[in-house]
């Protein structure tokens, strides 16, 4: 279980952030020497090296993303310039790419970025350059909401690479595309015209994925425990029927994925920031605020509790909570974890996710549950500043990544085993790099008494 740490404020982190901001630099700077288009979009690391390999280039959003971060939070032009120019070169076949569910990561990442930071006056743009990151935002969240399965309860959901039957806990956050696209007040058109509303999609998404994904501890079956989180459900494409629950990239169907439960608490803390942006008449034909609040808001805690209880007490997680060397290594909750162990690898790009969710949890229920912000806030915090310091952070200049100890796909065995050890261990992932650096600039932002958000960004300032 996560326990309290040293650092109570986002400001207490601030030492540490500067030191982070050389350390990504670096590494940036020893991706971009030795990456070619011709490699593919880079995934994860193998001795130290980023290597390209998965079922789609989900990650090429977060490379170039990562200059932008790198830029938002140290002013250095030179990533802000590498970040735009890759995101013209690379990023428009993303755009319209209609089978995948991950439309947040590659887009979001780069085109919401540029937008964001645009808007806030953080460089010059020209009226054209906006326009065109505007309806880069309205493109992507309009083709990702067309992927779409109806269930039998009348509502729907975004379906993964797999197939219409396939609903991953991972595309909550892809969710961000649909929201930017509604805000940008973009009309989606089907067959005879017939509109389709983005924030009706995305209020469907996260209701299937609460009841189905996460679990409520009320007994769906033997294995309900409040606040786990299966990977994918299976739908029965014939009638929309529910039909189990599975998982790729976890132990089992009945164990949590440690990721896919990060992607969970970030996804619904994010999507409370945006229902703040949204009158409530437009809410009342989905179900009103009320319950739509209520839903997302009980599926954010029932998870970042979940998280909470069952992680070591440094907010780095192992890679499932029910992987079976785990049974090695009683206690493993109670005391810090273990990246070296001989049974099972931890995951610290779930943990890089899993904090920003606390911390936003926290910022959210700050006005009506003062205790329980303090209570997430903290559990992020402390997450957050494990992460920035060894042995989670790369200090050697020669390895390409900057978070160290993170899992890809321990089913397959795609992730490097070194010969002196039986686990994965010491290599960096794209994704575990980019969200470290997005919690970082949002610490940072905080601890100067600035929020950061992409839905309440306004033109000429910084929110």
């Amino acid at each position: 279980m996560i326990g309290p740490g040293t650092v109570r404020t986002a400001s207490d982190l601030v030492p540490s952030l500067e030191r982070f901001w050389t350390v990504s630099a670096t590494a940036l700077d020893q991706l971009a020497e030795n990456w070619t288009a011709e490699d593919g979009a880079p995934v994860y690391t193998v001795e130290g090296r980023y290597t390209s390999r998965g079922w789609t280039e989900w990650t090429q959003g977060f490379q170039f993303g990562s200059s932008l971060l790198q830029f938002d939070a140290t002013d250095e032009v030179r990533f802000l310039e590498s970040g735009r120019a890759n995101t013209l070169a690379h990023m428009p076949p993303h755009l319209t790419h209609v089978g995948v569910h991950d439309h947040g990561f590659n887009n979001v990442s780069t085109y919401g970025n540029l937008w964001r930071m645009a808007r806030e006056g953080r460089f010059e743009a020209t009226t054209a350059e906006i326009d065109g990151w505007e309806l880069a935002r309205r493109v992507s969240g309009a083709v990702q909401a067309v992927r779409w399965t109806t269930t039998s309860d009348g509502d729907g959901f975004i379906h993964s690479f797999n197939g219409p039957h396939s609903l991953f806990a991972d595309t909550i956050r892809s969710l961000r595309s649909l929201a930017l696209a509604h805000q940008l007040g973009h009309r989606l058109l089907g067959e005879h015209d017939e509109p389709i509303g983005l924030l009706e999609r995305l209020v469907q998404h996260a209701r299937t994925t609460a009841r189905y994904n996460v679990y409520q501890g009320t007994g769906r079956d033997r294995y309900d425990v409040r606040g786990r989180v299966a990977h994918e459900s299976l739908f029965n494409t014939n009638d929309g029927r529910y039909r189990c629950a599975s998982t790729q990239q976890g132990y089992s169907p009945f164990t949590t994925w440690t990721r896919g439960l990060a992607w969970v608490m970030l996804g619904y803390a994010e999507l409370l920031e945006f229902l703040e942006t949204i009158d409530d008449s437009a809410l009342e034909p989905l179900g009103g605020r009320r319950d739509i609040v209520g839903m997302m808001l009980e599926a954010a805690r029932a998870t970042c509790d979940f998280y909470i209880e069952t992680t070591p007490s440094d907010g780095i997680p192992y890679w499932d909570t029910g992987a079976p060397g785990l049974a090695e290594m009683p206690g493993h909750r109670e005391r810090p974890a273990d990246p070296h162990n001989s049974h099972e690898p931890v995951d610290s790009s779930a943990a890089a996710i899993a904090c920003q969710g606390l911390v936003r949890l926290g910022r959210v229920l700050e006005s009506t549950d003062p205790a329980a912000a303090q209570h997430y806030t903290l559990a992020g915090l402390t997450t957050l500043a494990t992460l920035l310091d060894a042995p989670y952070l790369s200090t050697d200049p020669d390895h390409q990544g900057l978070l160290l100890h993170a899992v890809y796909h321990r089913p397959n065995g795609w992730d490097h085993v070194p010969e002196d050890s039986s686990i994965p261990r010491g290599e960096s992932c794209l994704w575990g790099d980019y969200h470290l650096r997005e919690a970082a600039v949002y610490a940072g932002r905080l601890a100067r008494g600035q929020e950061h958000s992409f839905f309440g960004a306004e033109a000429g300032g910084v929110s």
